[in-house]
């Protein structure tokens, strides 16, 4: 009886060593270690395929467009609301975008 009661007392220790020296990972590391992280290569910079006759011709139409723009601002201020006046302040808008999108480095 006393060889029995000690052989179990030491599985028993024995047991409880190797569970103590195992962790449990908590689900969010389990759930990590499913999905691992996949980086996508860098984005390649753009060719510098730069049309200047295009950029040329559309930098003076936006020259042209602003210097009728304090007329028509006179205009409105008179009451002559020019619907020409706001489709060129939306075309000089997007002129401008368009030319710093392709000059921008």
């Amino acid at each position: 009886m006393k060889r029995f009661v000690s052989t179990l007392s030491v599985a028993m220790a024995v047991c409880l060593t190797s569970s103590a020296g195992q962790q449990r990972e908590s689900p969010g590391k389990l759930e990590i270690q499913k999905h691992p992280l996949v980086l996508e290569a860098p984005a390649q910079p753009r060719p510098q395929g730069i049309d200047s006759q295009k950029l040329r011709e559309e930098a003076e139409e936006l020259a042209r467009l602003a210097q009728a723009v304090p007329e028509q601002v006179g205009q409105i201020t008179q009451g002559k609301i020019s619907k020409d006046a706001l489709e060129g302040l939306k075309r000089i808008e997007k002129l401008s975008k368009h030319l710093r999108a392709e000059l921008a480095p």
